[in-house]
């Protein structure tokens, strides 16, 4: 039977995480995340796709776009994974399957959740134990958000240019923001969205998704 296409529509936010089968190890160098980033952007570029923050960890990738057309998320995981899985065979002479059957998505309230979900996302070195300070990781949005690093694949999202007049003072707050900790309940939450597909916002932002979803529907 085949699977129900993911309901992203365009101009809203999602949190998407993908993650290796059975948690195995799906970046072993540098090089390697550098291939996956590459065709993150070339599939961005294609499907016209921002990308607002990532964070590439050893055995799974946190990704916060938002697509500007209908199916442009499915297409671009699609994209990433049939090119990235080929190179991760190829390099490592090894066959089958390398991330999970299906990447998990949650849709995202951009007023009242973005920002969160940027700093949930951006700390999960530190909360690893990999890192003390998100800055010291190399393979995350935070050094362009929190000091300006320019990085071709990276869209701002406009309640992150609302932060400040000028780049200084953008990085200045968000370096603000990122230093108040997340409670246990938010994180709790966050996980919860992405995991079962639930909508990360308030109760009149999730029915205004339904009433999408149910306009969608209709029209097919």
């Amino acid at each position: 039977m085949p699977r129900k296409p993911r309901f992203c529509p365009p101009n809203i936010p999602v949190h998407i995480i993908q993650r290796g089968n059975n948690r195995q190890i799906c970046f072993t160098s540098n090089a390697d995340i550098a291939a996956y980033a590459h065709w993150l952007e070339e599939a961005a570029k294609k499907y016209e796709v921002s990308i607002h923050g990532w964070v590439f960890m050893t055995n799974h990738v946190h990704l916060l776009l938002t697509p500007s057309c209908d199916k442009a998320i499915s297409k671009l995981m699609q994209d990433i994974g049939r090119l990235y899985v080929g190179y991760f065979n190829y390099t490592y002479a090894r066959s089958g399957t390398l991330f999970e059957g299906r990447f998990r998505s949650s849709l995202v309230q951009a007023q009242d959740y973005l920002l969160t979900c940027l700093h949930y996302i951006e700390l999960n070195p530190v909360r690893a134990g990999m890192v003390k300070d998100p800055g010291d990781y190399r393979w995350s949005s935070y050094t362009a958000h929190g000091f300006g690093r320019d990085i071709a694949m990276w869209t701002p999202h406009s309640l992150y240019l609302s932060l400040g007049n000028d780049g200084i003072s953008r990085q200045k707050k968000y370096r603000e923001l990122m230093r108040e900790n997340l409670n246990a309940g938010v994180i709790a939450k966050i996980r919860h969205c992405a995991n079962t597909g639930l909508v990360l916002g308030t109760e009149k932002f999730r029915s205004q998704v339904q009433k999408l979803a149910g306009d969608a529907k209709s029209e097919q």
